[in-house]
């Protein structure tokens, strides 16, 4: 039988009992570092609303047009051939009769959907896949002009005069398109003598968008030309950004909050996890928010995609070709940066690295690839696909600026309000935990977006 072990000394377990502990604060795995937060410049707002005043631009902003897709089959809406400025004053009637003129048609990758010197006899709408645009050089080179995506439309001119076709069209990927003909379109026209009319009126009109006209006389020799006399417009009308708020009710119990405050105490450390997840929150709105978040403002002319799907050096030039002004960050989920990091692995130019904040990312052409988890992905498709955003920032610089309003009432944190709402029959307290904030594009040019950008891509190296 073997005896009890007799201790010679204290044993840790009873010691364990006269020790302090040391303690963490409750851990979060679900925060992330927001940079957007912390790099976007912040503008304080009086009274809630923030009026964004412009020059007056005359023109229409471009505008895709919207298809549906049922299995193999595109089809198209008649209100949305308004979209397309030769069609854009025509009537119900009209539009109806002219949308049962397309037809769906499929395109395998590398047809030559339009080529460069011939008639043009058709115009196309994309409904699905991509295509580029381009003109030979010398017979042989070809010198890409454009990559189209769906809503993207071509060809629409040569509907209405005889002209050989500018450029070339070819497909990159299978493209499902919408197909109208010009003889199906000039038979229409033969039909609807007025619709003729709007269509030819509508094709004189000047397309795209623009500021009015600074007019200024330069003189370069003697003499006395007559100086001209200017002054600059301003929108009637401009747009007025209301502050949105994230708002919940904290509740924690009185006899909590008295009895266990050592060494953290309770309300404090309640209102800080609560305080971090409505940043979470509070991001993911700046990013995603239906009415005012940054994919909701990138202008349709600043919308790119990516030309064979994953993101290459070749693709964020191009948005850097379009945000050129004092570009200040991309934006990108973090698996858009590795994909991208792979790309550049492939062709032997690894980006250099910058630090923010102690962090260390990757640039390309010296701008910064910024990661936020909260970057939609889009995994309804065959592989899982997100956006790259490239923006400057700055209120000063006519940029992206953030928008809250500080010194409110039981202000904790700029635009943070903890105010104290009673205690119930319970003895529990409630604190209303508030934050107001939006989000402002000064102009168009100041965001840009690389649409459709492909993650699933990999690459072997054996």
């Amino acid at each position: 039988m073997t005896e009890p072990f007799e201790p010679s000394s204290l044993g840790e377990r009873a010691a364990r009992n006269l020790a302090d502990i040391t303690k963490t604060t409750a851990q979060m795995g679900s925060l992330s570092p927001r940079w957007l937060l912390r790099m976007l410049p912040w503008a304080d707002v009086e009274a809630g609303l923030y009026r964004l005043n412009r020059v007056r631009v005359v023109g229409a902003e471009f505008e895709r047009v919207e298809t549906r897709i049922d299995g193999e089959v595109a089809a198209l809406q008649p209100n949305r051939l308004r979209a397309i400025p030769l069609f854009r004053d025509l009537d119900d009637a009209m539009a109806e009769r002219l949308a049962a003129r397309f037809r769906s048609e499929q395109i395998p990758a590398g047809t030559e959907i339009l080529r460069e010197g011939e008639p043009g006899r058709e115009m196309y709408i994309l409904s699905a896949g991509k295509a580029e645009v381009y003109r030979s050089v010398d017979g042989k080179r070809r010198s890409v002009l454009t990559v189209l995506q769906p809503g993207d439309y071509f060809g629409e001119v040569a509907l209405l005069r005889d002209e050989n076709r500018n450029a070339s069209v070819r497909a990159l990927t299978r493209v499902l398109a919408l197909k109208l003909d010009k003889a199906d379109l000039q038979a229409l026209l033969d039909e609807l003598p007025g619709m003729r009319e709007m269509v030819e009126a509508s094709a004189g009109a000047r397309t795209g968008r623009e500021e009015v006209e600074v007019k200024l006389t330069t003189n370069t020799g003697g003499g006395e030309p007559r100086i001209s006399s200017t002054f600059v417009d301003y929108e009637e009308f401009p747009d007025e950004i209301a502050l949105s708020s994230i708002t919940t009710t904290l509740r924690v119990h009185t006899r909590v909050m008295d009895l266990y405050k050592q060494p953290y105490d309770q309300l404090r450390e309640q209102a800080r996890l609560v305080i971090e997840s409505m940043k979470e929150r509070q991001e993911w709105e700046l990013i995603n928010n239906p009415d005012f978040g940054l994919l909701r403002n990138a202008a349709p002319s600043m919308r790119l995609p990516t030309r064979t799907g994953p993101p290459t050096p070749d693709d964020l030039d191009e948005l850097l070709s379009r945000v050129w002004k004092e570009p200040s960050f991309f934006l990108a989920h973090p698996s858009a940066i590795a994909a991208f990091g792979r790309e550049c692995t492939r062709r032997g130019v690894p980006p250099p690295t910058t630090t923010y904040y102690g962090s260390q990312f990757i640039t390309w052409r010296g701008v910064p690839l910024i990661p936020s988890d909260k970057m939609p992905i889009d995994r309804s498709g065959i592989g899982p696909r997100t956006r790259i955003a490239l923006m400057r920032v700055g209120e000063d610089r006519r940029g992206v600026t953030g928008l809250h309003q500080s010194n409110i009432g039981d202000e904790r944190l700029p635009s943070f309000a903890l105010r104290f709402n009673g205690v119930d029959e319970f003895g529990v307290a409630n604190y209303l935990v508030s934050v107001y904030f939006s989000l402002a594009v000064l102009s168009d040019d100041a965001l840009g977006t690389l649409d459709d950008v492909e993650l699933g891509n990999y690459h072997s190296y054996e």
